[in-house]
């Protein structure tokens, strides 16, 4: 598939790199530039590109973007075809990574906010997995013990090409259903960031209560504190499961 990503960090370059490596022809673009790329986001194939170009004639558009901010590429999206799939991976952490959105905060779903924002519909996926797990932790598929990520959107055919990309980055995707029912998996729910298999995930989503998983959110930067220094990957899905014991 031809894809581009937006947004060159931690999530949007281990994308970028996992997809070209399963052979996909990926380009990666910035808001600041082509020349702002990481060249170990580019070390396997992507290929970096201006933002305006990045977003034509593409299959795939990934947002690895923070969230809030995709009101601001809604000029650039107005020309790109309806059944070009755009997949958002953001979470909302309000006062900590973002600005609080009233909208959010009043109980509209992130990604129906964002897709909003953007004006066209958007699938969320690769959201629920922190940026260490999807670095490290994929596997082939049918590795026993393979990880699984929800994958949530209003059509059929657009989950299954998100699904389909999430399966090329080492990880069992899950149909989580509509983007309305993508609250399950924003912050901080129990199949969040959590390192469940395919076997566990449903219960997990099934479990999601709004109100506790908003305050397991917002008490983050207590537990991230009560970790110390350099917590590892394990000690932070470690601390997201006991949270809902």
């Amino acid at each position: 598939m031809k894809i581009t990503v937006i947004g060159a960090g931690a999530i949007g370059g281990s994308l970028a790199a996992k997809l070209s490596t399963a052979g996909h022809d990926v380009q990666v673009a910035h808001a600041r530039g082509p020349e702002t790329i990481p060249a170990q986001v580019l070390e396997s194939g992507a290929r970096a590109a201006e933002l305006a170009d990045a977003v034509q004639d593409r299959d795939v558009i990934i947002l690895a973007i923070p969230f809030g901010v995709a009101g601001q590429l809604a000029g650039l999206f107005a020309s790109v075809p309806a059944e070009t799939v755009v997949i958002d991976t953001a979470n909302y952490y309000p006062g900590m990574l973002s600005e609080p959105i009233e909208a959010v905060d009043n109980g509209q779903v992130e990604s129906v906010y964002t897709a909003e924002q953007l004006g066209r519909p958007v699938v969320k996926a690769w959201n629920a997995a922190l940026a260490g797990t999807q670095q490290t932790r994929g596997v082939a598929a049918g590795t026993p013990g393979r990880l699984a990520l929800p994958v949530a959107g209003d059509t059929e055919q657009a989950r299954r090409v998100a699904m389909q990309l999430v399966d090329d980055t080492g990880f069992d995707p899950y149909d989580a259903g509509t983007l309305a029912d993508s609250w399950r998996q924003q912050p901080n729910s129990p199949a969040y960031c959590t390192e469940l298999t395919l076997d566990e995930l449903p219960a997990a989503l099934a479990a999601a209560d709004r109100a506790k998983d908003a305050r397991v959110r917002d008490s983050l930067p207590e537990r991230l504190a009560a970790l110390g220094a350099n917590p590892t990957v394990d000690d932070v899905v470690e601390m997201n499961r006991a949270a809902h014991r």
